[in-house]
């Protein structure tokens, strides 16, 4: 794993970026701050389609299903090929405290065209109603289900695992749990999109400040006190997997962006995974925002490809 310093100079930003951001900016700024509104307020707007991001497009072809959990149901959404090299598990984003599993349909229908693979995408409790560990508890139960029945589901065994933001971070610990609770290491990889690793906050989210590029500062302590409202308990590694021994975990791969709050969380992640001696990519984005391969942009084109084929690499091992 090597870093480009180069990736860091503003002058290596591809002006199509920068003007992304702006748009980002500007249309957050004519918003309400999301740290104003309740969370039950967003997520019923973002289901509406209420937002400044516009509707949500839900794709028909999409299964929805349940799974036993550890306090009832846990709803998936699948996409499933004709015939399936293998399952990706995907966890949501959202902060642990927004976002749903049917909220990204059109990305994960083309995850699952691009591998033909199945892709489960698992609905897991959201805080501040249901604050850690509940939403890692039903990612861990989702992720043992897929284990024992993924052959006779979507006949194939082999297993991704990945997520973006909150999503990223939930894989690391579902990783982390059955590894280290149940023995078991059943995923090939893990794509990890721009995740929060460390809930005590990393140099780069303190440092950031108030301007909102998807996160600031303010919103991401609002996230991480809905999530652990106990602040002295987010040293544990089950909250903050950065401090966790991370040995016998598959190979990664880390993209972020550099105007993301959260880029020291995906440089000092890989770092540690790979010091443990684990296999680690990281891909730096100059100038991305946080949720920057959401939009239709040839770097997020360049970035969602780059994880496909880090993805259909796995696939392919023996």
């Amino acid at each position: 794993m090597k870093t480009d310093p180069g990736h860091f100079d503003p002058a290596s930003i591809h002006p199509d970026t920068l003007a992304l951001n702006r748009t980002v900016e500007e249309a957050l700024a004519a918003a309400p701050p999301i740290t104003s509104l309740e969370p039950s307020v967003i997520r019923a707007a973002r289901a509406s389609g209420g937002t400044v991001w516009g509707p949500l497009v839900q794709l028909d072809h999409a299964e929805d299903r349940e799974i036993p959990g550890p306090a009832g149901p846990i709803p998936l959404r699948v996409f499933r090929p004709e015939t399936a090299r293998g399952v990706f598990l995907h966890i949501h984003g959202g902060g642990w405290t927004l976002g749903a599993a049917d909220q990204q349909d059109e990305a994960l229908d083309a995850l699952s065209r691009a591998l033909s693979v199945a892709v489960v995408s698992v609905g897991y409790r959201l805080a501040p109603e249901h604050p850690h560990p509940a939403g890692a508890d039903d990612c861990e139960a989702a992720a043992l289900w897929l284990a024992r029945n993924a052959r006779a589901e979507f006949g194939s065994e082999t297993l991704l695992i990945g997520g973006e933001s909150a999503g990223a971070h939930l894989s690391v610990v579902t990783l982390l749990r059955l590894h280290d609770r149940h023995g078991k290491t059943p995923f090939r990889a893990a794509n990890l999109f721009y995740g929060c690793y460390d809930l005590g906050l990393t140099p780069s989210v303190r440092a950031w400040g108030e301007r909102n590029l998807i996160l600031s500062t303010p919103i991401i302590e609002w996230f991480a006190d809905h999530f652990v409202p106990d602040r002295a308990a987010r040293g544990d590694p089950d909250v903050s997997p950065l401090y966790a021994d991370l040995g016998g975990l598959p190979p990664a791969l880390f993209t972020v962006g550099t105007w993301d709050p959260l880029v020291d969380d995906s440089l000092f992640m890989a770092a540690r995974w790979e010091a443990a001696g684990g296999v680690a990519r990281l891909a730096v984005e100059p100038g991305a925002i946080h949720a920057f391969n959401a939009f239709p942009t040839e770097q997020a084109r360049r970035a969602n490809e780059r994880a496909h084929s880090f993805l259909s690499g796995a696939l392919e091992e023996r």
